[in-house]
């Protein structure tokens, strides 16, 4: 069976709506495919009435947004349940209390795909857009995605001032795909929480703002190693840097 190829696909996509129709349709992956898969067939006893989205998981949020948040992947339980980034689990409320209290969202919770939930300014997407075994991609599963998230970012490109990095695997994956549009330092910046850096356009054009940031994973909100304030404080400053109004700092 012939498998779908972001890499060859992905560059033709002119419109956000295709990329993402593309992006669901996608089962380039062979492990993560038969993964999300299986976990939206043997489902958690908490969800066991529900029906799992199981497939890849699209970007969410404005068209034409000049900040964009980029984490790692859907969550098992979460995303791939809910078919929305940061959707239904722990990290994703965490995530968007934090942006609600800034001024990035329009309610405090997200809970399913089809509330009214709206991004203010923000597009939130992933480098992988399935659910992973243990939440760690491959490489080659990085690699083979990147093709969508490269393309997405494209799409934005005319709007786009700021990015903000949600933990290292986000960090490293998206300065190879960056470098294409605007001048990274080398040897490439280290990750780090709080930490900024601002890339100069190779076109003339604006400039992009990059910002590191702890993932809101429970590993390092339980632990205390990613505040509350400490969110709040990075996407005030990602977003002043995008040019939007915040409602705290």
């Amino acid at each position: 069976m012939s498998r779908m190829d972001p890499g060859r696909l992905a560059p033709g996509v002119t419109s956000r709506a295709e990329l993402d129709e593309l992006v669901v349709r996608c089962d380039a992956c062979p492990r993560l495919v038969a993964w999300r898969e299986q976990v939206a067939r043997d489902r958690r006893r908490a969800y066991a009435d529900q029906t799992y989205w199981g497939r890849p998981v699209p970007g969410f949020g404005a068209d034409d947004a000049p900040l964009a948040i980029v984490g790692l992947a859907p969550a098992a339980h979460g995303g791939n349940r809910t078919g929305r980034m940061f959707t239904g689990d722990r990290a994703g409320d965490f995530l968007y209390a934090a942006m609600y209290e800034v001024g990035l969202a329009s309610a405090p919770v997200s809970t399913a795909r089809d509330d009214d939930l709206r991004l203010i300014g923000t597009r939130i997407t992933a480098p992988v857009h399935c659910a992973p075994p243990d939440n760690k991609p491959t490489p080659a599963e990085r690699d083979r995605c990147g093709s969508w998230l490269r393309r997405e970012l494209e799409l934005l490109r005319p709007s786009l001032r700021a990015v903000l990095a949600l933990g290292g695997f986000a960090w490293r994956t998206l300065f190879p795909i960056l470098a294409a549009d605007w001048k990274v330092p080398v040897p490439r910046p280290k990750f780090g929480h709080g930490v900024r850096i601002v890339l100069p356009a190779r076109d003339g054009g604006s400039d992009l703002t990059v910002f590191g940031c702890f993932h809101v994973s429970q590993q390092n909100t339980f632990t205390g190693t990613l505040t509350p304030p400490m969110l709040r404080t990075v996407l005030a400053s990602a977003a002043q840097a995008a040019g939007l109004a915040t409602t705290t700092g």
